[in-house]
């Protein structure tokens, strides 16, 4: 009888090396019609490699070759799917009955080829699951997972899931947010420390504790009904150390130093700068890219070829299924840069609309620009990477914010950065961002200062390239005085029993707060459909008198913003900026809502940004 047995994975137990079959096929289908049309299926099963396989007569379908390894548990099975081939069932047949399965072709979706990816028009929601909101609290403890909830725990389960992300779309619409960015929702089986979901334990599964790959896509289908794209948070680089592949690796030289951690020899440099250094020696290059984070987070080894397809495919099988309209690569330079180049390729050669962005936490723009497709590299190493995140300009902002201003401190740091776009092929696809789950939040940094904060939020929202900010910076979230991971991703207020404040409803919050969330909103809003900030030219101009100003003009729109760091208010001097100021022109202001003359000077209120939208006569 056949059989199509999806995902009945094995546990692996804390302590080793206990493991139990059940057939396991990855991934569990494909899609007709896919550039991808040449797939390797992964099947794993106890001594699977010692039976013969064979794939029932299928139109349109050939098995290419079945590859066995050093490990009898898996096998591989490489077919192609040519244009014949129409949405059906494979069958592949074994020697042994039992281990028969069957493998869905499915249709896929009209223009899934031409989806567009996010842009510079978007403003990306940056979320923990686990702590912004609990929409099913039947789920926060799953007994087949190792760690239950404990919310009482920094480190430890909170109770957030897909369900919770689900019941705040009608806020985040409100809000402005045109495109979500989840932290990893998939299986993260791991015995503590899991709720951040970098420690991968299932590559195509969500965690059951965040809900299911079924509600996983429903929150992709409603969050479109909502004018709002799927971002998914992928891990190339490592993955949970509770994953099968840790004790009945698919090949022998599937994880980076044998599978083995030695934190006096094998962690990771973090030394990214290997890369690009044409001094760098090999064994450098090697502790950046191969070295371990963590003992409980092995490295791979994107060099294995078969490894490298399992990435690929694995992508592309969540882009496709969960309808995504990007992704996120967590630590995106520590993997193998020509696997990178490859994993890229593929998928925007399915889908050349799409965007990619990959972190590379550098505040230095001649390596972050390496990164990014269209880059000429000294080295000849050519990326397909479309974005990449600007620390630069992150870190610089919170400097000039905190400084007094002077030649070389202060507003100057934020210009000299962004002087430093020549390094980049494409500026309208860099991600700018305030804060994220790594680091202290915006409000924080700032010393807890709501003006600082405004501005710096304005900033990030009007200047050039992607927009992403973190969950609950609309209400000030604060991990003062903390730099705890737990206390930077804190509870969203309003997302779990108990809390006094709900930023939902705006109940208990503050007048600081409330405020904040306003000028978050008008900021979100106004992009939505902003020409001048989404495709616009940046014109900036150098800082004068502790002010910051610039324009985004576009062919039917200019803005105009203005920093001012004084502590009192500014009649300022604006002359110097006729070159992109039509004469006589008038022009809205976004913050107070009403319009006002433009002539030779400016009333600039004391440490407050100012968005004025001119209306260009005709």
């Amino acid at each position: 009888m056949m059989q199509f047995l999806n995902k009945l994975l094995l546990v692996s137990a804390c302590t080793l090396p206990t493991i139990s079959y059940a057939l396991d096929v990855e991934p569990a289908n494909w899609w007709a019609g896919m550039n991808k049309n040449t797939i390797t299926i992964m099947v794993h099963e106890q001594n699977i490699a010692n039976e013969q396989i064979k794939l029932a007569k299928y139109n349109g379908v050939k098995l290419n070759k079945v590859t066995r390894t050093d490990n009898p548990n898996y096998v591989f099975l490489n077919i192609t799917i040519t244009d014949a081939a129409k949405a059906g069932t494979l069958e592949f047949n074994s020697s042994e009955t039992s281990n028969n399965f069957e493998f869905p072709l499915l249709e896929r979706d009209k223009n899934s080829a031409q989806r567009q990816g996010f842009t510079s028009a978007d403003t990306l929601y940056l979320i923990n699951p686990d702590r912004f909101a609990n929409g099913d609290k039947q789920n926060d403890s799953v007994p087949s997972m190792l760690e239950a909830a404990n919310p009482s725990i920094k480190g430890g389960r909170h109770g957030g899931d897909i369900q919770g992300v689900i019941n705040a779309l009608p806020y985040l619409n409100d809000l402005g947010v045109t495109q979500l960015w989840l932290t990893p929702v998939l299986e993260n089986n791991m015995p503590n420390y899991s709720y951040h979901g970098y420690a991968i334990t299932d590559f195509y599964q969500v965690d059951p504790r965040m809900g299911s790959n079924q509600l996983y896509k429903t929150l992709s289908v409603k969050a479109k009904e909502q004018g709002i794209g799927l971002v998914m948070d992928m891990v190339l680089n490592h993955f949970g150390s509770e994953h099968t592949w840790v004790n009945d690796k698919p090949t022998k030289d599937w994880i980076n130093f044998n599978g083995e951690f030695n934190k006096g020899k094998n962690a990771t440099s973090h030394a990214r700068q290997t890369i690009q250094d044409p001094h760098a020696s090999d064994y450098d290059k090697r502790q950046f890219n191969d070295g371990w984070f963590v003992e409980t987070m092995p490295d791979l080894n994107q060099r294995q070829p078969l490894l490298s397809e399992y990435l690929i495919q694995n992508a592309i099988w969540w882009i496709e299924y969960a309808d995504l309209s990007g992704i996120r690569v967590d630590t995106y330079s520590y993997s193998d840069k020509a696997f990178l180049s490859d994993w890229t390729k593929a998928i925007m050669q399915e889908y050349p609309d799409f965007n990619i962005v990959g972190e590379e936490w550098t505040s230095n723009p001649a390596i972050a620009s390496y990164w990014q497709r269209g880059k000429h590299n000294q080295d000849g190493y050519t990326s397909s990477l479309p974005s990449v995140m600007d620390f630069s300009l992150q870190e610089s902002v919170i400097q000039a914010l905190n400084e007094d201003e002077s030649w070389n401190t202060g507003w100057v740091k934020v210009y000299e950065s962004l002087a430093n776009d020549f390094l980049y092929p494409d500026t309208d696809n860099i991600m700018v961002f305030a804060d994220n789950h790594d680091m202290s939040r915006v409000y924080t940094e700032l010393g807890q200062d709501v003006a600082k904060t405004k501005m710096a939020m304005t900033l990030f929202l009007t200047t050039r390239g992607i927009a992403q900010m973190y969950y609950g910076t609309e209400v000030l979230l604060d991990n003062t005085p903390s730099k705890d991971h737990g206390d930077i991703r804190i509870d969203f207020p309003g997302g779990f029993e108990g809390q006094t404040r709900n930023a939902f409803t705006k109940e208990g919050l503050t007048k600081q707060q409330k405020e904040m969330h306003n000028t978050i909103s008008t900021l979100l809003n106004f992009r939505k459909n902003s020409s001048a900030l989404d495709k616009g030219k940046l014109v900036h101009f150098t800082p004068q008198q502790g002010v910051y100003s610039y324009a985004r003009i576009s062919d039917e729109q200019t803005v105009l913003v203005y920093m001012n760091k004084n502590t009192q208010t500014l009649q300022k001097n604006i002359e110097y900026m006729q070159e992109v100021m039509p004469n006589s022109t008038t022009a809205f202001n976004l913050f107070t809502q009403k319009t006002q003359k433009l002539g030779k000077t400016i009333e600039l209120p004391a440490m407050s940004a100012t968005v004025l939208v001119l209306n260009t006569p005709q």
